[in-house]
């Protein structure tokens, strides 16, 4: 049995993509429910209220994981969509333990979906979805931290997740060691947020997200720390 070459797998894989892509227009176009759907999703993400989105996937009632894990992929491919609302919203739904996994499995397949988006459709496609500017700085990040910038961007808070996704793509970089790294690297986060997010009520919101971003900062400063001293070991 003849197999694909990475050329032809590429190939494969790109008219995959593009074949979803037009399924997904013409449930858009054509199906008034699901262009209700897109609609409202999109409208609770960009009101930036956690309380409103968090209404939005409680009104799905039964389906309403299903429907969260559908957002957290849609935030990865529109990478300006807050990521850390949905986690908040899935702790204060689902309890801090299970709303933390739903939102890690669900964060782990949009970084994995950014990743082959990029691998397949190459640099221009990436550019009309996170914009020159942010590519390039996810650039300059690869280029410092080399086989590091995966698990350092994303323990850095101020670092948008889906555009590291978006840029290890485009390295030569194995699926597996990205994938690996992303899950390591997201951990500490998903659990602080998924805590925050169960004890979010009124005015603890901001007072929660402040103690969370400290708490990722400092575990930045371990990383790098460590980092300097094996590079400086190196050097001697």
């Amino acid at each position: 049995m003849r197999t694909l070459n990475k050329t032809q797998l590429r190939k494969c894989c790109r008219a995959g993509f593009i074949a979803l892509l037009v399924v997904a227009l013409m449930a858009w176009a054509w199906l008034p429910d699901v262009r209700d759907f897109l609609t409202q999703s999109l409208t609770a993400f960009t009101t930036l209220d956690q309380h409103a989105l968090e209404n939005f996937i409680r009104s799905w009632g039964p389906q309403a994981a299903v429907v969260s894990f559908f957002l957290m992929i849609l935030q990865a491919i529109i990478a300006p969509l807050p990521a850390f609302l949905i986690t908040f919203a899935n702790a204060s739904l689902f309890g801090a333990f299970w709303g933390g996994v739903l939102s890690w499995t669900s964060a782990m397949a949009g970084a994995a979906l950014c990743f082959f988006i990029a691998r397949v459709f190459g640099r221009s496609a990436v550019e009309r979805l996170t914009g020159k500017t942010v590519l390039k700085n996810m650039d300059a990040f690869f280029e410092r931290y080399g086989k590091h910038a995966i698990l350092v961007c994303r323990l850095l808070p101020f670092v948008p997740f889906d555009p590291v996704s978006y840029a290890a793509g485009l390295t030569s970089i194995r699926f597996r060691h990205f994938f690996i790294a992303t899950g390591i690297g997201q951990l500490p986060a998903t659990i602080v947020y998924s805590w925050a997010g169960s004890l979010l009520t009124g005015g603890t919101y901001w007072f929660v997200t402040g103690l969370s971003i400290l708490f990722a900062l400092s575990v930045v400063i371990s990383v790098a720390r460590g980092l300097y001293l094996e590079r400086h070991r190196k050097r001697s």
